[in-house]
Protein backbone atom coordinates (compact mmCIF):
# COMPACT_ATOMS: atom_id res chain seq x y z
CA UNK A 1 0.00 0.00 0.00
CA UNK A 2 1.13 3.42 -0.66
CA UNK A 3 0.50 6.82 0.99
CA UNK A 4 0.95 10.11 0.53
CA UNK A 5 2.79 11.72 3.66
CA UNK A 6 1.82 15.97 3.89
CA UNK A 7 4.36 18.18 5.04
CA UNK A 8 2.42 18.88 8.17
CA UNK A 9 3.67 14.92 9.53
CA UNK A 10 7.04 15.27 8.12
CA UNK A 11 7.86 18.34 10.10
CA UNK A 12 7.49 16.86 13.79
CA UNK A 13 10.68 15.12 13.16
CA UNK A 14 9.46 11.95 15.75
CA UNK A 15 6.61 10.99 13.48
CA UNK A 16 8.66 11.85 10.38
CA UNK A 17 11.28 9.29 11.76
CA UNK A 18 8.75 6.94 12.98
CA UNK A 19 6.43 7.06 9.73
CA UNK A 20 9.72 6.74 7.86
CA UNK A 21 10.68 4.15 10.06
CA UNK A 22 7.79 1.91 9.78
CA UNK A 23 7.96 2.41 5.37
CA UNK A 24 11.42 0.91 6.00
CA UNK A 25 9.88 -2.07 7.90
CA UNK A 26 7.70 -2.20 4.17
CA UNK A 27 4.71 -1.73 6.27
CA UNK A 28 4.25 0.75 3.13
CA UNK A 29 5.09 2.64 0.21
CA UNK A 30 5.80 6.51 1.05
CA UNK A 31 5.19 9.36 -1.37
CA UNK A 32 5.92 12.97 -1.48
CA UNK A 33 6.25 15.28 -3.93
CA UNK A 34 8.97 18.45 -4.59
CA UNK A 35 6.42 20.90 -3.57
CA UNK A 36 5.71 18.78 0.04
CA UNK A 37 9.54 18.33 0.56
CA UNK A 38 9.54 22.22 0.30
CA UNK A 39 6.40 23.01 2.44
CA UNK A 40 8.98 20.88 5.05
CA UNK A 41 11.70 22.85 4.46
CA UNK A 42 10.42 26.23 4.84
CA UNK A 43 8.22 25.09 8.29
CA UNK A 44 11.99 24.44 9.41
CA UNK A 45 13.29 27.39 8.46
CA UNK A 46 11.18 29.50 10.70
CA UNK A 47 13.36 28.10 13.31
CA UNK A 48 16.19 29.94 11.84
CA UNK A 49 19.37 29.08 9.21
CA UNK A 50 20.39 26.07 10.98
CA UNK A 51 16.37 24.91 10.84
CA UNK A 52 16.35 24.97 6.65
CA UNK A 53 20.05 23.24 7.02
CA UNK A 54 18.76 20.20 8.77
CA UNK A 55 16.05 19.86 6.87
CA UNK A 56 17.97 20.04 3.51
CA UNK A 57 19.93 17.30 4.69
CA UNK A 58 17.30 15.26 6.24
CA UNK A 59 15.51 15.79 2.58
CA UNK A 60 18.37 14.89 0.77
CA UNK A 61 18.97 11.68 3.01
CA UNK A 62 14.98 10.81 2.33
CA UNK A 63 16.09 11.36 -1.65
CA UNK A 64 18.88 8.90 -1.71
CA UNK A 65 17.40 6.68 0.50
CA UNK A 66 13.84 6.69 -1.43
CA UNK A 67 14.28 7.68 -5.31
CA UNK A 68 11.16 5.90 -6.05
CA UNK A 69 9.08 7.80 -3.47
CA UNK A 70 8.98 11.03 -5.31
CA UNK A 71 6.23 12.03 -7.22
CA UNK A 72 6.60 14.51 -10.09
CA UNK A 73 3.87 17.14 -10.06
CA UNK A 74 1.07 17.81 -12.47
CA UNK A 75 -0.33 20.84 -12.75
CA UNK A 76 -3.15 19.78 -15.03
CA UNK A 77 -4.27 17.22 -12.37
CA UNK A 78 -3.99 19.97 -9.76
CA UNK A 79 -6.13 22.19 -11.52
CA UNK A 80 -9.33 20.15 -11.97
CA UNK A 81 -9.30 18.87 -8.20
CA UNK A 82 -11.45 20.80 -5.72
CA UNK A 83 -10.34 21.06 -1.89
CA UNK A 84 -11.48 22.93 0.49
CA UNK A 85 -7.86 24.69 0.53
CA UNK A 86 -6.91 24.96 -2.75
CA UNK A 87 -3.13 25.15 -1.84
CA UNK A 88 -3.61 22.03 -0.69
CA UNK A 89 -4.70 20.04 -4.53
CA UNK A 90 -1.20 19.03 -5.38
CA UNK A 91 -1.03 16.80 -2.04
CA UNK A 92 -4.07 15.25 -3.84
CA UNK A 93 -2.85 15.56 -6.96
CA UNK A 94 0.71 13.66 -5.94
CA UNK A 95 -1.92 10.48 -4.37
CA UNK A 96 -3.25 10.03 -7.72
CA UNK A 97 -0.35 10.40 -9.79
CA UNK A 98 1.58 8.08 -7.29
CA UNK A 99 -1.46 5.43 -6.90
CA UNK A 100 -2.14 6.03 -3.50
CA UNK A 101 -4.79 4.86 -1.31
CA UNK A 102 -3.83 7.18 1.69
CA UNK A 103 -3.00 10.59 2.60
CA UNK A 104 -1.48 10.35 5.84
CA UNK A 105 -2.00 14.49 7.39
CA UNK A 106 -2.95 16.07 10.65
CA UNK A 107 -5.08 18.69 8.89
CA UNK A 108 -7.86 16.01 8.26
CA UNK A 109 -10.68 18.94 7.45
CA UNK A 110 -8.91 20.13 4.36
CA UNK A 111 -9.25 16.48 2.86
CA UNK A 112 -12.50 15.73 3.03
CA UNK A 113 -13.64 12.64 2.10
CA UNK A 114 -16.37 13.33 -0.55
CA UNK A 115 -13.82 15.24 -2.21
CA UNK A 116 -10.98 12.18 -2.08
CA UNK A 117 -13.55 9.24 -2.57
CA UNK A 118 -14.25 9.66 -6.10
CA UNK A 119 -10.32 10.14 -6.94
CA UNK A 120 -10.29 6.25 -4.32
CA UNK A 121 -8.15 8.12 -1.84
CA UNK A 122 -8.63 8.66 1.74
CA UNK A 123 -6.86 11.01 4.04
CA UNK A 124 -5.89 9.79 7.84
CA UNK A 125 -4.64 10.98 10.32
CA UNK A 126 -0.88 9.38 11.87
CA UNK A 127 -1.87 8.41 14.99
CA UNK A 128 -4.98 6.35 13.28
CA UNK A 129 -2.67 5.25 10.77
CA UNK A 130 0.03 4.10 12.56
CA UNK A 131 -2.44 2.39 15.11
CA UNK A 132 -4.16 0.09 12.13
CA UNK A 133 -0.64 -0.53 11.14
CA UNK A 134 0.46 -1.87 15.03
CA UNK A 135 -2.74 -3.85 14.76
CA UNK A 136 -1.40 -5.81 11.55
CA UNK A 137 1.98 -5.93 12.66
CA UNK A 138 2.79 -4.88 16.24
CA UNK A 139 6.33 -6.13 16.26
CA UNK A 140 7.47 -4.09 13.23
CA UNK A 141 5.96 -0.85 14.53
CA UNK A 142 6.96 -1.26 17.86
CA UNK A 143 10.80 -1.88 17.02
CA UNK A 144 10.57 1.40 14.77
CA UNK A 145 9.25 2.93 18.17
CA UNK A 146 11.78 1.66 20.62
CA UNK A 147 14.37 2.94 17.86
CA UNK A 148 13.37 6.25 17.47
CA UNK A 149 12.75 6.45 21.76
CA UNK A 150 16.05 5.61 22.71
CA UNK A 151 17.67 8.09 19.71
CA UNK A 152 15.32 10.82 21.07
CA UNK A 153 16.63 10.07 25.07
CA UNK A 154 20.05 9.82 23.62
CA UNK A 155 19.72 12.96 21.71
CA UNK A 156 18.28 14.53 24.90
CA UNK A 157 20.06 13.56 27.55
CA UNK A 158 17.66 12.35 29.85
CA UNK A 159 15.07 9.99 30.06
CA UNK A 160 11.51 10.66 27.63
CA UNK A 161 8.51 8.59 29.16
CA UNK A 162 7.52 6.85 25.94
CA UNK A 163 3.51 7.69 26.31
CA UNK A 164 4.19 11.55 26.90
CA UNK A 165 6.84 11.54 23.30
CA UNK A 166 4.23 9.77 21.18
CA UNK A 167 1.63 12.30 22.70
CA UNK A 168 3.70 15.24 21.84
CA UNK A 169 4.29 13.66 18.07
CA UNK A 170 0.58 13.45 18.03
CA UNK A 171 0.25 10.03 18.33
CA UNK A 172 -1.91 9.99 21.72
CA UNK A 173 -3.94 6.89 20.76
CA UNK A 174 -0.61 4.81 20.20
CA UNK A 175 1.25 6.45 22.99
CA UNK A 176 -1.83 4.83 25.10
CA UNK A 177 -1.29 1.35 23.74
CA UNK A 178 2.27 1.15 23.86
CA UNK A 179 2.93 3.34 27.44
Amino acid sequence: MKAVLDACVLYPNVLREILIGTAAQGVYGPLWSARILGEWQRAAARLGPEGAAIASGEIATLRAAWPEAEILANPDLEKRLWLPDPADAHVLATAIAGGAALIITLNLRDFPNRALAPEGVQAQSPDDFLMERWLMDSAAVESVIRSVHARTESLSGREQPLRALLKRARLPRLGKALG
